[in-house]
């Protein structure tokens, strides 16, 4: 008998990217990648690549800790995921990383926005608004390990500052703004008082190349001059700052390497963050099918492009290992010495603390201080590594190691309703605060709950194809 062209590894739920019924999936790889097989009753057979790295991919879902809760959920179960996010009790992991919109309007249209921002979208939140988004987050979860500032263009709210105030008294172990730079490379004084906000404070500040073209093509301006003065300011402030690179495949993927070593010769730079370009919000002439790149792609030009990360230093996140991929390396002089392979991965998984937290793992502790340790030694050091997102945060080191020293590479992969997978969308831990103070999967967010899109999920629901099943346990205790 004849053998079919592909190897069916396993099942899933995915949607349907037409009408965004769920639907059975088959993950199946073919020709050294791993496809989607969907088929809907009333749109037909869909095939969608997830990744171009098979042996990465088994990695991936062999990358299993158990998920942590949130303090409070905020929604029942009714139809299923992804139709219930609030969180519901059968979302598998708490808030690593939580947004919270300020503003609609930015100073930029970008051809690609996931939010739709624009000069045209007038709405600030109120700050009486933010506040009830800020104290929503730490209902959930007691003291937020990442909140993030965002927008919109959060820089050109009135209440900037005020806003920032906010944040730094509630217990958030570190804040971040997410930002265009076009008001730091304006504005010195603003720029300066940025640093008032140090330590435990990040700007996450849009860097997608190091040339004119494709700048122009997703920013819809050239913002080479922009981006120079903003970096001369954080650096001269030696504000602790991610560069976030959103990639398009053929546009600005060759850059990869070229970024990481800009980044690693600027002080206040402390790492990269790669985001591949999803389906969500303005999207200008972008197919899915020729322009999406997999987070396994992205990790495999990192490792072609750029020689200080090696195949094992560039690992499964394992709070969400399907879209989340980490490279930790410490600066030491001119001396750049990736972190991540030296480690047993199993520390990552079995060891004591939390997704975020590690501080308490004995085993990491004396790795790190075997590794990195001249003089200094467990007993005389109270100095600790400031970390920030997945993997190793506050991890007792040597007194000559900070924050300073920390360069990270982050690999963040959204999914949309293409690549849509209800099991990998259940570990999500990236999340934004809807304004009515739901906590809610970035990814579903952006397809079901942002500005009026809530209108076609109730379309969804109402469809005939979602059975009601109200389960409300868990819902005000985890």
């Amino acid at each position: 008998m004849p053998d079919r062209p592909y190897l069916f590894y396993e099942l899933t739920n995915s949607l349907c990217a037409t009408c965004l019924r769920k639907v059975e999936a088959k993950v199946v790889f073919q020709d050294d990648c791993v496809y989607l097989h969907k088929w809907c009753p009333e749109h037909r057979f869909q095939k969608v690549l997830i990744s171009t790295d098979v042996e990465y991919y088994k990695l991936s879902r062999q990358t299993i800790k158990p998920g942590q809760m949130p303090l409070k959920f905020n929604t029942p179960i009714k139809y299923g995921c992804p139709y219930d996010c609030g969180l519901c009790p059968d979302h598998e992991q708490h808030s690593c990383l939580t947004l919270v919109e300020i503003t609609d309007k930015c100073n930029l249209t970008c051809p690609v926005c996931y939010s739709e921002s624009s000069p045209h979208r007038l709405t600030h939140r109120s700050l009486e608004q933010v506040e009830f988004m800020l104290d929503c987050v730490v209902r959930n979860e007691g003291q937020p390990d990442v909140v993030q500032i965002s927008g919109g263009e959060p820089t050109i709210h009135p209440d900037f500052f005020a806003i920032l105030d906010m944040a730094k008294a509630r217990p958030i172990k570190h804040l971040m703004v997410n930002t265009n730079g076009v008001r730091i490379a304006h504005d010195a004084e603003f720029a300066r008082r940025l640093k008032d906000y140090m330590p435990r404070f990040e700007l996450y500040l849009q860097f997608d190349s190091l040339q004119p073209g494709p700048l122009r093509t997703l920013r819809g301006a050239d913002l080479s001059d922009v981006r120079r003065r903003a970096m001369d300011r954080l650096n001269e402030h030696n504000i602790s700052t991610t560069l976030v690179v959103t990639l398009k495949k053929g546009l600005n993927d060759g850059e990869i390497g070229e970024i990481i070593e800009y980044a690693l010769k600027q002080p206040c730079v402390r790492g990269v963050t790669f985001q591949p370009i999803q389906d969500a919000g303005r999207v200008e002439d972008f197919d899915p099918a020729r322009d999406r790149l997999t987070l396994g792609e992205v990790r495999q030009q990192i490792l072609k492009q750029h020689s200080l990360f090696k195949p094992a230093d560039v690992i499964p996140v394992p709070c969400h290992p399907d879209c989340l991929a980490m490279a930790y390396a410490l600066k030491l002089g001119d001396q750049v010495i990736p972190l991540t392979g030296m480690l047993d991965p199993q520390l990552l998984l079995h060891g004591e603390g939390s997704t975020i937290m590690y501080e308490q793992n004995a085993q990491i502790r004396g790795e790190l201080f075997r590794l990195f340790s001249t003089a200094a030694s467990p007993a005389s050091s109270a100095m600790s590594l400031k970390q920030l997102l997945c993997c190793l945060p506050l991890v007792q080191a040597p007194e000559h190691v900070t924050y300073n020293n920390i360069f990270r590479i982050i690999i963040m992969q959204f999914l949309d309703a293409h690549n849509f997978d209800v099991r990998s969308v259940k570990k999500s831990c990236v999340h934004i605060v809807h304004p009515d103070g739901r906590i809610i999967p970035f990814d579903t967010f952006n397809m079901f709950y942002r500005d009026k899109k809530e209108e076609r999920l109730n379309a969804v629901r109402g469809a005939g194809n979602l059975v009601p099943l109200t389960i409300s346990a868990g819902v005000d205790d985890a």
